[in-house]
């Protein structure tokens, strides 16, 4: 999944402690799918139950960030192997009324996170 390079900030505080609360809330949602909604590509919700549940604790247990997947280290990506397929996983933020990015993603009250799981040849 190709991303744009991250945008080069100097040791700003107030941009960690936004990357840091972005991360915290990525994290919490996608290890516990509470607080957001979880939506499965239809190459994953047509595996059997056993490979869905498989996927699902996979990424809820995913640990393997990287800077070539994870440039802005919000967590917000990922891609593992299941049953011999390539599959990514990636969290979306929105606004509220779910038309538009979220203005503040570090901000709960104002935003709605979307974990997808797919299959890799579906993106």
């Amino acid at each position: 999944m190709s991303r744009p390079a991250p945008i080069s900030v100097e040791a700003d505080p107030a941009s960690t402690t936004h990357t840091n609360r972005v991360r915290a809330l990525n994290d919490a949602f996608r290890r516990s799918f509470v607080g957001g909604h979880v939506m499965l590509s239809r190459g994953i919700a047509s595996l059997p139950e056993e490979q869905r549940r498989e996927a699902e604790a996979t990424v809820q247990a995913f640990e393997a960030f990287s800077v070539a997947d994870d440039p802005y280290n919000e967590h917000d990506f990922g891609a593992f192997d299941l049953a011999g397929q390539r599959c990514f996983w990636k969290i979306d933020t929105y606004d509220r009324a779910m038309v538009g990015h979220s203005p503040d993603p570090a901000d709960p009250a104002v935003t709605v996170r979307v974990l997808t799981i797919l299959l890799a040849q579906e993106y």
